[in-house]
């Protein structure tokens, strides 16, 4: 990508914009579409983080089509997609990754907030859930599973909306945790405390 971290930080990283690349990702949208997608979203506003967005190169103009008189666009993500390259991760500061972080977060209690307002929810019927589960895996079976998730998501990718298919937001965190305890190396702060002379 041909922007600076801090250029991508700036233009990916807003509320609305996060919620249009997300819609964009696998398909091709038109504003309609997209103002269809995202009511609560003003179409003024639409139109002007569209523009923003086509201007910073993180969605292209795939298509334009005449409507009476008119030209309707058709937006898609461009083939290097609207994330950093491994590159600028690699070389992101602690600040950069916390405000990356702070973001994703953010989005997914927007997202779950705007499912909670909805008139009926239920959380069977809809497939919601939310878990934190740790998996104790050698660097193998963790490469054996990342293998064997992206398999099975990887395809999935490629739906297109309609034929009755539901968007469903799937959000995945991977990180190390402590170990316990008795895994760790001593340190003073794990040493019994020391008793006065007194």
């Amino acid at each position: 990508m041909g922007i600076s971290r801090e250029r991508w930080a700036d233009l990916a990283l807003h509320p609305v914009r996060i919620r249009i690349l997300r819609a964009v990702a696998g398909a091709r949208l038109t504003t309609q579409a997209l103002i269809e997608l995202l009511p609560d979203v003003p179409q003024a506003t639409m139109y002007r983080q569209l523009a923003i967005l086509v201007k910073a190169g993180l969605l292209e103009v795939v298509e334009e089509r005449k409507i009476r008189g008119a030209v309707e666009r058709v937006y898609g993500l461009p083939a290097q997609g609207a994330t950093l390259d491994p590159a600028s991760l690699a070389t992101a500061t602690v600040e950069d990754h916390a405000r990356y972080f702070t973001a994703f977060v953010s989005s997914l209690l927007s997202e779950f907030s705007r499912y909670l307002a909805r008139g009926r929810i239920d959380f069977v019927a809809d497939g919601v859930g939310y878990q934190q589960l740790v998996l104790h895996l050698t660097d193998v079976e963790f490469s054996e599973f990342a293998a064997g998730f992206n398999a099975l998501v990887g395809p999935l990718l490629a739906n297109k909306p309609g034929n009755g298919r539901t968007p469903r937001l799937l959000a995945t965190v991977l990180l190390p945790t402590d170990p316990p305890t008795s895994e760790r190396p001593a340190t003073a702060d794990d040493s019994e405390p020391t008793k006065g002379d007194g």
